[in-house]
């Protein structure tokens, strides 16, 4: 498990955790990038929207080896949000918005997603 402070700068020890977990799983290229993209995008949201930047709050990460991959969640001391209300960004009025794709590109990178505890906790499953 890994714990950090909730200050954006932050984000860049997930690189080395992921780096870890490749070497580790011995995962090729396309499993490595989907996981560095997805573990940041859910870190980087749980540090701005989850905990608002407060340093005083935590993110954790955890890791679990599940039967036919890795289980990983985030987990941030916010308040949660509706994530079935979060808007489609591939919509044509959104396409040329910036922000909102990070759960999105989330649920494409990962072979299983899924927000525990009111939005506070998001659970990623990849394959092996």
């Amino acid at each position: 498990m890994l714990t950090l402070a909730s200050d954006p700068s932050n984000i860049s020890q997930v690189e080395q955790l992921v780096n870890q977990i490749a070497n580790r799983f011995k995962l090729d290229q396309e499993k490595h990038d989907n996981l560095l993209i997805s573990l940041t995008e859910a870190v980087n949201n749980a540090i701005i929207h989850g905990n608002k930047q407060d340093r005083s709050k935590t993110v954790s990460i955890c890791m679990d080896r599940i039967s036919d991959g890795l289980s990983i969640r985030v987990s941030d001391q916010g308040r949660g949000f509706n994530y079935q209300s979060l808007p489609d960004p591939t919509c044509p009025e959104r396409i040329c918005e910036c922000g909102g794709r990070g759960v999105f590109l989330m649920t494409q990178l990962c072979d299983r997603m899924r927000f525990i505890d009111g939005g506070s906790t998001v659970e990623m499953q990849f394959r092996l």
